[in-house]
């Protein structure tokens, strides 16, 4: 005599792994992760993974229907016996439109569901620009206002950006009826793809311009009247909102972008908006003294010489330097001077010097590495 096994059913929030006090949206939440593991489709000839797919959209199907929850937690199995049955075999019957299941999931991926079935924005940003301008050491100290010229898209004068020729603008894509994306059923899941027919805009130019064949813009040379403000660096960037490039469909225009490039100074060298120079002087003005003449970027002016200055000595003139940008002050002139030793004296200048040297006490006690390396650079 044969015996009829009884088959004990799982739990439904143990099959989907959630406690019985799961909200709406925890019990959607887990269902979409299995159903998503173990769907028929991901799973080809897997009998295991095709029961795990039917017994968790049987717990979903049951515990997403609030009179069904409430009989289970009530009764069990018992209370909604035939519920995962009753609908013909179909796991999904009863459930809504499985857009409403998996729709804002595979939302990005499959383009299910949501606004899959809007048409895409036409409309597209200008490209960005830049172009690198050389610019002379006292332009960027003191500022200037140079003319650039640029070769930009604009918009097409004949069609005036429409890209067409009778000016009606572009008309709605057959392929794909606007939308700019054409649907195919693979398996479970509906597929969207962009249109080849209008690249995805939705719409096609059926009389292109004959200026600009349907681009709705063309290249142009364009002359800009460039700012270079007063104490600008090497590199820096200066941005033009909106003169790059002109958008497509009446999208925004890019920027334009100046890279400027500071030419070096025969004389001077520029630390921050410090500026530096070395200026050669005689052994005996170092010795005795004197006032000179150095130069600055603007006019000469005035500097004294102490006695004994030691070659390396740096004098600083307040103001002498770069102006800060966009801002008040500037920095300063350093001077740094270097005693210059004669390579050719005659006879009585020779003899002079002797008498000089015998009459003078140094002491060759090697200087500190400080002022070695200082000196050093100077000279480099």
């Amino acid at each position: 005599m044969s015996q009829t096994a009884n088959v004990i059913k799982a739990d439904y929030y143990e099959v989907l792994s959630v406690t019985r006090t799961a909200s709406d949206q925890e019990l959607k939440t887990a269902y979409r992760k299995l159903a998503m593991q173990y769907h028929p489709d991901r799973n080809p000839g897997n009998d295991e993974a095709e029961e795990k797919f039917k017994e968790c959209s049987e717990a979903y199907q049951v515990l997403s229907d609030p009179q069904k929850r409430a009989a289970y937690d009530r009764y069990g199995h018992a209370g909604v016996s035939g519920a995962g049955a009753s609908n013909g075999g179909d796991p999904f019957a009863g459930m809504g439109d499985i857009g409403d299941i998996f729709g804002d999931f595979f939302g990005e991926m499959f383009n299910m569901g949501g606004n899959s079935g809007r048409r895409q924005s036409r409309a597209q940003r200008g490209r960005d620009l830049r172009i690198d301008h050389v610019i002379e050491f006292e332009d960027a100290v003191f500022g200037k206002e140079v003319q650039v010229t640029i070769r930009r898209m604009e918009a097409c004068d004949t069609c005036h950006g429409s890209g067409t020729g009778s000016g009606r603008g572009p008309s709605t894509c057959a392929q794909c009826q606007g939308r700019g994306q054409v649907r195919f059923q693979q398996g479970f899941f509906s597929i969207a793809r962009t249109c080849v027919a209008c690249s995805g805009t939705g719409s096609v130019i059926s009389d292109p311009c004959s200026t600009c064949r349907g681009e709705g813009r063309i290249e142009k040379q364009h002359t800009l009247q460039v700012k270079i403000p007063a104490g600008v660096e090497d590199g820096t960037r200066i941005r033009y909102q909106g003169e790059g490039d002109a958008g497509r469909n009446s999208g925004p225009s890019g920027d334009l972008y100046i890279v400027l490039s500071v030419k070096p100074h025969a004389f001077f060298e520029r630390d921050g908006n410090d500026l530096h120079c070395v200026i050669p002087i005689s052994f005996s003005q170092a010795a005795l003294g004197d006032e000179i003449t150095i130069p600055t970027l603007e006019d000469d002016t005035k500097l004294k010489i102490a006695e004994g200055t030691q070659s390396g000595k740096e004098f600083r003139l307040r103001g002498k330097g770069v102006p800060y940008l966009n801002e008040h002050g500037r920095g300063d002139l350093i001077v740094h001077v270097a005693v210059q030793t004669p390579k050719k004296l005659s006879k009585v200048q020779k003899e002079l010097l002797r008498q000089l040297g015998e009459s003078l006490t140094v002491e060759n006690t090697p200087t500190s590495r400080s002022l070695f390396s200082k000196v050093k650079e100077i000279f480099n």
